[in-house]
């Protein structure tokens, strides 16, 4: 279960343990449960601080429980085995049921305890989900500090009849006393907002006191934090106020093409960027951000106004606007009512639910061939649907993909409906664009991989002038239309939309920010001298 090189480094984990902690599994027949034990007596071995037993009475067999031995009362409960991308949770469960202290801020611990009401999560998760371990440990930090808050993590291949029973078709999947609570990525910090009523109007209040910024980026992706590790650098005052920090970064998997660095993954490197911004004194990270208004100055020098969705209002000298992109839609009749049930957007997170099972790929370019591959060694059947006459992915990825012998290509195919039976998909509905014939396909899944749609809705009445496919029009140097506001990344007019492209251009914005900030007065000066 465990290798030599797992064991050594979670016990040089393991002591860390401030106290003694107990693992509580109650288990069936067969194989998992076979695991499990395995699992639970090689972390006993490692510590004299962890004890196991075997004696419990769950009826979800194989699971078992994590718990502080002087407090039975805070507890979070695994089922199935917690490997893959949740081996880290485990060890994290591990640690903090022992007494050793979370990385999250005392104001955070202080409004996980003072939640008032009974909370019973229920998560399903796969073992190869890069988006499902942010939840997971967040639950499961809830779970261990406040003692009416309890946790169930359940790895969904294992318990595949809860999955049917409740029409589960993305992960992570995230239930609350029994009913649907979210679907999809969440932090330890929107999971609170979401739970804790009073939250947005004490985050609004306290944004809103803040002073002006030198320079505020919005956006929290990779665009925007080198923008701010850059006007940080300088000695500038300045706030990232994001959405979600790292962007897109979170629901990307392996990346292989930032010079410097052979492979990453998305989460990692968002939590490296994360730590460089938290080693910089004059950044101001502000997540869960969303800026739903821009207020440009009245003139040169002025101060520049964000309006919050929660009410609160940051102002500053210059702005970045790094906003980033999101998945587009088909929009097609079907897609939003099927979405989560069927239709899905994260073929690494989703794929392994439909294990053996009829799929679609709608999109032929790099994205799209890249998930087909990945989904053809899982699912029973894959078919790729092309709009243009051919697929536009990279030739490598095209003769992968076409010496697969479950995968079907269509192209010059347009979707025109995803269909279904009130409950899950069932089908999709594509159209011959030569002769015009009309199709249908039945299958249980459609991921959706057509390309990216700008967070640029915000800045429609803001006189920021856009291109006509709604990206921020900036210049060589990432200016805007207006003095004073840069933009970077995926929701402005470069022309490619990458990582790396994103990094470069906002430290470009940034450096016109700083250029643009030395030569300008600040307006409330130019009044006092006047």
């Amino acid at each position: 279960m465990l290798d030599q090189n797992l064991k050594d480094q979670l016990k040089s984990y393991l002591a860390n343990l401030r106290e003694p902690i107990e693992l509580v599994a109650s288990l069936g027949e067969g194989k998992k449960s076979e695991e499990t034990r395995e699992l639970l007596e090689a972390i006993e071995g490692l510590s004299d601080k962890v004890s196991a037993t075997f004696d419990g009475d769950d009826t979800r067999r194989p699971s078992f429980i994590v718990r502080r031995a002087s407090d039975a009362s805070r507890w979070v409960r695994f089922a199935g085995l917690p490997m893959g991308h949740e081996f880290t949770s485990l060890v994290l469960a591990l640690l903090w049921a022992g007494g050793h202290p979370p990385k999250v801020s005392d104001e955070v611990l202080e409004q996980i305890r003072a939640l008032e009401g009974d909370f019973n999560f229920e998560m399903y998760f796969s073992l190869s989900c890069h988006n499902c371990p942010d939840v997971v440990q967040a639950l499961t930090l809830m779970a261990l500090e406040n003692p009416r808050i309890t946790a169930t993590l359940i790895e969904g291949g294992t318990f595949q009849d809860e999955v049917d029973a409740r029409d589960i078709m993305a992960v992570p999947a995230t239930f609350l006393n029994g009913e649907s609570f979210f679907n999809g990525k969440m932090t330890l910090e929107e999971v609170l907002a979401k739970v804790d009523t009073g939250s947005a109007a004490k985050a609004a209040e306290k944004l809103d006191a803040k002073e002006p910024f030198e320079v505020l980026v919005v956006g929290g992706g990779p665009g925007g934090v080198s923008s701010a590790i850059y006007t940080a650098r300088k000695g500038i005052r300045t706030g990232i106020a994001a959405e979600r920090f790292g962007g897109q970064l979170n629901d990307t998997l392996g990346i292989e093409n930032l010079p410097g660095t052979e492979y990453t993954e998305g989460p990692k490197l968002t939590g490296d960027l994360g730590r460089q911004v938290a080693s910089q004194d004059s950044i101001d990270l502000m997540n869960l951000a969303v800026a739903s208004k821009l207020i440009p100055a009245d003139r040169p020098g002025g101060l520049h106004k964000v309006e919050l969705e929660n009410g609160a209002v940051l102002k500053a000298r210059s702005l970045i606007l790094s906003t980033g992109a999101r998945w587009r839609s088909l929009g097609v009749p079907g897609e939003q009512e099927y979405r989560n049930k069927g239709v899905a957007y994260c073929p690494h997170c989703d794929g392994p639910l439909f294990k053996g099972k009829r799929v679609a790929v709608i999109g032929g370019g790099n994205s799209g061939v890249e998930a087909a591959i990945d989904l053809a060694g899982i699912v029973g059947h894959v078919t790729v649907i092309e709009f243009d006459t051919q697929l536009r992915a990279d030739k490598v990825l095209v003769d992968k993909l076409r010496s697969l012998p479950n995968v079907e290509i269509l192209v010059n195919a347009q979707t025109t409906k995803v269909t279904g039976d009130g409950d899950r998909v069932n089908g999709l509905g594509w159209k011959d664009r030569a002769s015009g014939d009309e199709h249908d396909l039945a299958l249980e899944g459609v991921f959706v991989q057509i390309g990216l749609v700008p967070n640029t809705e915000w800045l429609e009445d803001s006189g920021l002038e856009l291109s006509k496919h709604r990206e921020i029009v900036i210049d060589a140097h990432g200016k805007t239309n207006m003095p004073g506001i840069f933009a970077a990344g995926d929701c402005t007019t470069v022309p490619y939309k990458q990582i790396v492209v994103a990094m470069g251009a906002g430290s470009k914005a940034a450096l016109s920010a700083f250029d643009y900030l030395i030569r300008t007065e600040a307006a409330e000066d130019v009044a006092k001298a006047a």
